[in-house]
C-alpha cells in the first residue's frame, strides 16, 4: 500500500522490505509499471499483489481464465521482486469446492510461487477448507478482526504465513498498542525461526497508524 510514485517507493524501501500492492484490486497495472516498480527498489526487497476484484469479486472465481492470464502476464514482470500473490474474497463468497479446485489449478497452471487468500465468509474456515488450500499450496491469511473461525491464526498450506493487520476494535482506523505488537512479534519470530517465510501487513491506514505500528514491530523483531 503506497504512493504508486517510483521515488515514493524508493525512499520507503529504504525503512521496509516488503510492501503490498492494493491499488492492482481496483485497476489493472501495464507490466511496464510493474518493472518500473521493481527498477526502483533494492535487491531483497519484496512484493505482495493483491488480485483484481474482477476476478475474485465480480467472477467469484469463475470463468476467469482470460483475466487470470492478463494479471499474471503484468505481474510477473516484477521479476525476483514478486514475493506473493493476494486473494482477497468477498464476504458474501461461501466455500464451493468445486468452484475453489476449478480456480486454484487454473491460478496454479499460470503461477507457482507462494499464493495467500483471504476469505471473508464463516464455511472457509472449516477443516475442508483448510486441506483445499493445502492442496493447492494457498495459505489462508491471519486477519485481524477475524471473519473465519480461528481466523487470527493462520491456516492453509503452512509452508506461508500472511498476517493482514486491518485495525480492531475500529477496522481501518485502531492503532494497535504495545501488547498487542509484542504478541504479534512473538509469533513471527516462532514462524521464522521454523523458516517459514512471514509477511506481516498493516491496514489500519485511516487515521495514519499503520507506519508506526510497522516501525514499532520492525524493531521488536530486531531486539
Amino acid at each position: 500500500m503506497f504512493d504508486e510514485g517510483a521515488s515514493h517507493l524508493a525512499r520507503y524501501a529504504t525503512r521496509f522490505n516488503a510492501v503490498e500492492i492494493n491499488s492492482s484490486f481496483y485497476r489493472r497495472h501495464r507490466a511496464a509499471t510493474y518493472a518500473r516498480w521493481a527498477a526502483s527498489v533494492p535487491d531483497g526487497f519484496r512484493f505482495s499483489v493483491k488480485m483484481l476484484k474482477a476476478i475474485t469479486h465480480t467472477a467469484s472465481l469463475q470463468d476467469a481464465d482470460a483475466a487470470l492470464d492478463e494479471f499474471i502476464g503484468d505481474v510477473t514482470a516484477l521479476g525476483a521482486t514478486l514475493g506473493c500473490l493476494l486473494a482477497q474474497l468477498p464476504p458474501s463468497l461461501q466455500l464451493d469446492t468445486e468452484i475453489a479446485a476449478a480456480f486454484f489449478a487454473a491460478l496454479r497452471d499460470r503461477f507457482s510461487g507462494p499464493v495467500a487468500l483471504e476469505p471473508r465468509h464463516v464455511t472457509w474456515g472449516s477443516s475442508d477448507a483448510d486441506a483445499l488450500l493445502a492442496q493447492f499450496r494457498i495459505a489462508r491469511v491471519a486477519a485481524d478482526p477475524p471473519k473465519v473461525p480461528d481466523g487470527r491464526r493462520p491456516g492453509g498450506w503452512p509452508g506461508l504465513v500472511y498476517y493482514r493487520m486491518h485495525g480492531s476494535p475500529r477496522t481501518y482506523y485502531s492503532a494497535y498498542d504495545d501488547e498487542q505488537l509484542a504478541m504479534l512479534a512473538a509469533d513471527v519470530s516462532s514462524y521464522a525461526r521454523a523458516d517459514i517465510p512471514v509477511w506481516c501487513i498493516f491496514d489500519n491506514t485511516a487515521l495514519g497508524a499503520a507506519t508506526p505500528n510497522a516501525l514499532e514491530l520492525r524493531q521488536l523483531l530486531e531486539r
